[in-house]
């Protein structure tokens, strides 16, 4: 399993390997880079279908956590980790200590927090081991009734970008009877959906997992369609919130909406897809600035945290999209590649 010569490998500044044999964890770190802090970036655990393609998703992950960092003006680095293995049939306390053990082993140089199949009562026992941790709030938070669970920010987040990528490609303000997508109903699929139902919006579901699916059918009548199928729905606007690499030679051909804008990483497969889907004038929001939420959320826990901070906060990923929107339409480029620039200009600048 190379590293330095792997296609996604992009300078990063530490990758780790790590097995506990008796817990059975078998964990990988990336940590991009740190120069305007600390690699901030959650713990994904999924059974990936082989030890390359956890590395490739550990590797493109950590780097969109740099990016994600430096756009949305915080001074965080970015890193991320991976544990192979079904949250639902392999994760155990003892693996998730395990997992805190790996961290610690680290030096603070990666400040580990929930991704998907992964929640603030792992994050929880990980912190039995190690100090270097985020997303979970402080006791007097805990009393305030937070959890430190980012999802909700997440989900917000995404939902103020959707707003304002609405409002460049549709020209409208109000959400009612708009028709969205959605490809993931996990923490923050679930509450976008809950957003978008509130402001009016009407829905397409899809999940691997059936009981979230019949849950938003339930609570928000959306329309439950196949998980290929979401992407032959004829709607307004697609909001990935899954897993990655959901652009591609395959679905984007397919797609029958005039925008996307979701909360799932690495939407792109390649960066040339983003040039694909300005050809097919779909306006794409891209995913490290449409989904910052919850790294803006956990930026400001501790002492002191005042909710109408952060929400001024988010609704700065509002204006950055409108920011890059307008400078693509300016040069005629696709948004990803603005907004890479935009990012590097401040990651890179030291």
């Amino acid at each position: 399993m190379p590293v330095f010569t792997h296609p996604e490998y992009d300078a990063h500044e530490t990758v780790a390997f790590h097995h506990d044999a008796a817990s059975g964890l078998r964990a990988l770190v990336a940590v991009h880079n740190t120069r305007l802090g600390p690699g901030l970036g959650g713990c994904r655990m999924w059974p990936y279908e082989s030890n390359d393609a956890a590395l490739t998703d550990v590797l493109r992950l950590s780097r969109g956590m740099t990016y994600k960092a430096a756009l949305a003006g915080l001074d965080q680095g970015g890193g991320k980790s991976v544990i192979i293995g079904d949250p639902r049939r392999d994760k155990t306390p003892a693996l998730m200590r395990a997992m805190g053990d790996f961290v610690q082993s680290l030096g603070g140089a990666y400040v580990v927090a929930e991704d998907s199949g992964t929640g603030v009562a792992d994050i929880r026992l990980m912190a039995e081991r190690t100090r270097y941790v985020g997303g979970l709030a402080d006791v007097g938070a805990q009393a305030a009734g937070r959890t430190g669970d980012p999802s909700p920010a997440t989900a917000l987040g995404v939902f103020i970008g959707l707003r304002a990528t609405v409002r460049t490609r549709l020209g409208r303000d109000d959400l009612r009877g708009l028709r969205v997508a959605v490809q993931g109903l996990g923490n923050v699929g679930y509450r976008l959906c809950a957003l978008l139902h509130e402001a009016g919006a009407r829905l397409w579901v899809t999940d691997l997992h059936a009981p979230a699916v019949e849950r938003c059918v339930r609570e928000f009548g959306a329309q439950a369609v196949g998980m290929e199928d979401i992407f032959d729905v004829e709607a307004d606007v697609l909001a990935p919130c899954a897993l990655g690499a959901v652009l591609n030679d395959r679905t984007i051909p397919r797609l029958r909406v005039r925008a996307v804008a979701g909360a799932a990483n690495n939407q792109l497969a390649r960066p040339e897809h983003g040039f694909d889907l300005m050809e097919r004038g779909i306006l794409y929001a891209p995913d490290y600035c449409i989904n910052a939420g919850g790294i803006i959320d956990i930026y400001y826990e501790g002492p002191g945290y005042d909710e109408r901070i952060v929400r001024t906060h988010l609704e700065r990923i509002g204006t950055t999209l409108a920011t890059i929107y307008e400078q693509a339409r300016a040069t005629r480029r696709p948004t990803h590649e603005i907004a890479d620039r935009m990012a590097e200009q401040r990651f890179k600048a030291l």
